[in-house]
């Protein structure tokens, strides 16, 4: 069985999702879709960002995007495109949008062009996003209005992708495996 062309990796917060996701990475040239906004007024989160960027490897392409992520990712690449991560890329859409307060489904038109240009991509791609279903119900509407969001965002995916993982603890679970006869844009896996 050849390699997915789709891979989802799901996991909760400092899980090693990043790094398997990134371990994943190995047909190159490598273009990371980095979606974590630089805020100047948080040091912290700029060190963050530096810090990520900073292990990477040096031949790797980064690229700092939130809005254009659906465009970016239909950019045909002859390697593997990893994005990290779907949360941070969500929150920014909400954020631009102004729909912290507003109904669910607000952002669903950008939503459903990243899930089309993902089902469609004829790259090699990996992407990175938090399960945050596994917790309590969020105590705040924009928490909840953000976990409701992002488990349709991910089960969206998940049914688009070849391959989908659940990292706990370091461990990569599979949770969906294509079969030995999947016919991928890459060709048959």
């Amino acid at each position: 069985m050849g390699e997915p062309t789709r891979t989802l990796v799901l996991g909760g917060a400092r899980s090693g999702k990043s790094a398997h996701a990134e371990s994943l990475a190995t047909a190159g040239p490598v273009r990371y879709l980095a979606t974590g906004r630089r805020d100047a007024s948080d040091e912290d989160w700029q060190r963050r960002i530096d810090r990520h960027r900073a292990s990477r490897p040096t031949d790797w392409t980064t690229v700092e995007t939130v809005t254009s992520l659906a465009t970016v990712v239909s950019q045909p690449w002859n390697g593997t495109t990893v994005v990290d991560d779907l949360g941070t890329w969500l929150t920014g859409m909400l954020d631009d949008a102004g729909a912290w307060e507003l109904p669910r489904g607000t952002i669903a038109p950008a939503v459903e062009d990243l899930v089309t240009v993902v089902e469609n991509c004829p790259s090699t791609l990996v992407l990175v996003s938090p399960e945050v279903g596994l917790s309590v119900v969020p105590e705040s509407s924009s928490g909840r209005l953000f976990r409701d969001e992002l488990g349709l965002l991910n089960s969206r995916l998940a049914a688009v992708c070849d391959r989908v993982l659940l990292v706990v603890a370091g461990l990569a679970l599979n949770l969906k495996e294509p079969p030995a006869d999947l016919t991928t844009a890459k060709g048959t896996v």
